[in-house]
């Protein structure tokens, strides 16, 4: 009985759409994140003196710091956006092409 299920999701054209829709949006999610990650590292390597100007006149605290909470805080808000669409929008199509499949 599961095999027949598992062949029958297997083959629904909404299966086959959810899974592209939902790598499309894992892969733009992803190249987000390394654009941030790669693209900080990136900065520390090769524009050092950049990073190292401090906020104002004074101040201890460089751009560095505060750039690298920023990176820090948008994986955090990245991965939050993935997660609720994930648990709503993901999990809703998924529970319906299951039930679909196995009427």
């Amino acid at each position: 009985m599961a095999q027949e299920t598992y062949e029958r999701i297997r083959s629904n054209p909404k299966f086959q759409q959810f899974v592209s829709k939902r790598n499309k949006y894992s892969i733009v999610m992803s190249i987000l994140m390394i654009i941030a990650y790669y693209g900080y590292i990136l900065l520390i390597a090769f524009d050092k003196p950049f990073l190292a100007t401090k906020l104002s006149p004074g101040m201890v605290t460089s751009i560095g710091i505060p750039m690298g909470v920023g990176v820090i805080v948008f994986t955090i808000v990245l991965t939050w956006i993935y997660v609720r669409r994930a648990n709503t929008e993901f999990d809703t199509e998924s529970e319906a092409i299951i039930k679909e499949a196995q009427q």
